[in-house]
Order: structure tokens, then C-alpha cells, then sequence
């Protein structure tokens, strides 16, 4: 009895399933809007508005700030609003003068004020 094995050739791995980049759904500007605003209203949470829609919370916020209205700044706004730092920062710069001149008049009275007295009534002792 002779028993030939015959070579098993190595397997090889089956290849990787490729994951498919599922397709995201597209919501027409009428949809988020309505979202939006049935979620402002409602008073619920965006995660719950959210499962009653079938999206992710995520979308109702950023749904939200891409419908808000961004604040138009002039120009002559951003000039302006350069000029008023810069008025309250010499204010500031004043307020803190006057504060340190106060603290420093206050530290000077505790030091006089804590001194022990020197005077000859108190002077005597046993």
C-alpha cells in the first residue's frame, strides 16, 4: 500500500470585499428649510426631529448655519472698528494708570498705618 499524497498547492486568501462608497442622499433646499424650521418650532432635540426625519443630527446644525444669515460687515465698519479698539485700549491703558497709582497710595498707608508707634506714651514699659 503505497500512498501518495499529492501536493495541496497553499491557498490563497480570498480578495477583500472593496467597500462601495454608499451614495449620500441629496436634500433640495426645500427639504433642509423645512427641517430647520420643524426643528426651531418643535422644541425637541436635533437628535429627535432628526430620527423622525431619517437623517443625522449633524445635518439639522449644519443645515442650520449654512441658512443663517452672515452679517454683513462694511468696510468702512472694519476701519472704524480698528479706530475703536484702538480708543479703548488707550482708555483701558488709563483706567489701569489710575488703578496702580491708587494701589500703590494704599500700600504705602497700610505700611505707615501698621508701623508700631514710636510715641512716648507708648514707649513705657514694665
Amino acid at each position: 500500500m503505497s500512498s501518495t499524497t499529492t501536493p495541496v498547492p497553499p491557498s490563497t486568501p480570498a480578495p477583500a470585499p472593496v467597500a462601495t462608497p454608499k451614495a449620500q442622499p441629496r436634500f433640495d433646499a426645500a427639504f433642509k428649510a423645512g427641517a430647520v424650521r420643524s426643528w426651531a418650532s418643535s422644541g425637541k432635540s436635533a437628535r429627535v426631529v432628526a430620527q423622525e426625519l431619517g437623517i443625522k443630527p449633524n445635518c439639522l446644525y449644519r443645515w442650520r448655519d449654512e441658512m443663517a444669515p452672515s452679517p454683513a460687515v462694511p468696510p468702512s465698519a472694519k476701519a472704524d472698528s480698528n479706530a475703536d479698539l484702538r480708543a479703548q485700549l488707550n482708555a483701558a491703558l488709563h483706567e489701569l494708570r489710575r488703578v496702580t497709582e491708587q494701589r500703590d497710595i494704599l500700600k504705602k498707608t497700610l505700611g505707615i498705618l501698621s508701623e508700631p508707634r514710636t510715641s512716648a506714651a507708648n514707649a513705657w514699659t514694665r
